[in-house]
Protein backbone atom coordinates (compact mmCIF):
# COMPACT_ATOMS: atom_id res chain seq x y z
CA UNK A 1 0.00 0.00 0.00
CA UNK A 2 2.87 2.59 0.35
CA UNK A 3 4.13 1.86 -2.76
CA UNK A 4 0.78 2.22 -4.45
CA UNK A 5 0.35 5.42 -2.20
CA UNK A 6 3.48 7.06 -4.00
CA UNK A 7 1.89 6.96 -7.30
CA UNK A 8 -1.65 8.07 -5.86
CA UNK A 9 -0.68 11.93 -7.51
CA UNK A 10 -0.73 10.22 -10.43
CA UNK A 11 -3.32 7.49 -10.98
CA UNK A 12 -6.39 5.89 -9.65
CA UNK A 13 -4.72 3.46 -6.99
CA UNK A 14 -6.67 0.43 -5.34
CA UNK A 15 -5.37 -2.74 -4.06
CA UNK A 16 -7.02 -5.99 -3.86
CA UNK A 17 -6.15 -8.95 -1.93
CA UNK A 18 -7.46 -12.64 -1.40
CA UNK A 19 -5.62 -15.11 0.21
CA UNK A 20 -5.81 -18.44 -1.79
CA UNK A 21 -6.42 -20.57 1.09
CA UNK A 22 -6.20 -20.71 5.15
CA UNK A 23 -3.17 -22.99 6.63
CA UNK A 24 -3.71 -25.27 9.60
CA UNK A 25 -0.14 -24.84 11.54
CA UNK A 26 -0.78 -28.00 14.12
CA UNK A 27 -3.96 -27.43 15.30
CA UNK A 28 -5.70 -30.69 16.73
CA UNK A 29 -2.22 -31.85 14.78
CA UNK A 30 -3.36 -30.83 11.48
CA UNK A 31 -0.62 -29.37 9.54
CA UNK A 32 -0.93 -27.36 5.69
CA UNK A 33 -4.08 -27.01 4.04
CA UNK A 34 -4.42 -30.59 2.29
CA UNK A 35 -7.34 -31.66 4.34
CA UNK A 36 -10.59 -32.44 2.40
CA UNK A 37 -13.29 -29.49 2.37
CA UNK A 38 -16.19 -31.71 4.39
CA UNK A 39 -13.42 -31.80 7.31
CA UNK A 40 -11.57 -29.13 7.01
CA UNK A 41 -11.43 -26.54 9.70
CA UNK A 42 -13.14 -23.08 9.34
CA UNK A 43 -9.97 -21.39 9.32
CA UNK A 44 -8.30 -23.29 5.93
CA UNK A 45 -11.79 -21.80 4.31
CA UNK A 46 -12.56 -18.93 5.58
CA UNK A 47 -9.78 -16.85 4.16
CA UNK A 48 -9.14 -12.89 4.57
CA UNK A 49 -10.19 -10.66 1.71
CA UNK A 50 -8.55 -6.98 1.90
CA UNK A 51 -10.00 -3.81 -0.23
CA UNK A 52 -7.68 -0.51 -0.13
CA UNK A 53 -9.29 2.44 -1.77
CA UNK A 54 -8.19 5.84 -1.38
CA UNK A 55 -10.59 8.38 -0.89
CA UNK A 56 -9.52 10.10 -4.06
CA UNK A 57 -9.34 6.91 -6.03
CA UNK A 58 -13.05 6.26 -4.70
CA UNK A 59 -13.90 9.34 -5.85
CA UNK A 60 -12.62 9.28 -9.40
CA UNK A 61 -14.07 5.83 -9.73
CA UNK A 62 -17.10 6.51 -8.31
CA UNK A 63 -17.49 4.17 -5.24
CA UNK A 64 -19.28 4.86 -2.25
CA UNK A 65 -16.59 4.51 0.71
CA UNK A 66 -19.61 4.09 3.28
CA UNK A 67 -21.58 2.08 0.97
CA UNK A 68 -18.24 -0.45 0.46
CA UNK A 69 -17.76 -0.28 4.27
CA UNK A 70 -21.14 -2.11 4.69
CA UNK A 71 -20.86 -4.56 1.82
CA UNK A 72 -17.27 -5.80 3.59
CA UNK A 73 -19.99 -7.54 6.71
CA UNK A 74 -21.28 -9.51 4.24
CA UNK A 75 -19.54 -12.87 3.22
CA UNK A 76 -17.97 -12.69 0.03
CA UNK A 77 -15.37 -15.41 -2.00
CA UNK A 78 -12.76 -15.72 -4.24
CA UNK A 79 -15.86 -15.82 -6.77
CA UNK A 80 -16.57 -12.09 -5.98
CA UNK A 81 -12.59 -11.32 -6.95
CA UNK A 82 -12.44 -11.43 -10.80
CA UNK A 83 -15.57 -9.18 -11.12
CA UNK A 84 -14.82 -6.82 -8.81
CA UNK A 85 -11.68 -5.92 -10.55
CA UNK A 86 -13.32 -5.74 -13.90
CA UNK A 87 -15.66 -3.60 -12.61
CA UNK A 88 -13.47 -1.35 -10.20
CA UNK A 89 -11.57 -0.82 -13.54
CA UNK A 90 -13.95 -0.47 -16.21
CA UNK A 91 -13.32 -3.42 -17.80
CA UNK A 92 -16.50 -3.99 -20.24
CA UNK A 93 -16.69 -7.63 -21.38
CA UNK A 94 -19.47 -10.49 -21.43
CA UNK A 95 -18.24 -12.26 -19.17
CA UNK A 96 -18.35 -9.85 -16.51
CA UNK A 97 -20.93 -10.50 -13.73
CA UNK A 98 -22.48 -7.57 -11.89
CA UNK A 99 -24.09 -9.87 -9.26
CA UNK A 100 -20.52 -10.67 -8.59
CA UNK A 101 -18.86 -7.42 -8.34
CA UNK A 102 -18.78 -5.98 -4.31
CA UNK A 103 -18.29 -2.39 -6.09
CA UNK A 104 -21.33 -2.73 -8.02
CA UNK A 105 -23.84 -1.73 -5.77
CA UNK A 106 -21.84 1.10 -4.66
CA UNK A 107 -21.13 2.94 -7.41
CA UNK A 108 -22.37 6.38 -7.48
CA UNK A 109 -25.09 7.12 -10.84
Amino acid sequence: MDELNKLSDEYNVALIYASDHGESLGEKGIYLHAQPYDTAPDYQKDIPMLIWLPQDSAKAFGVDIACLKKAAKKPHSHDNLFHSALGLAGIKTNIYNPNLDIFASCKKN
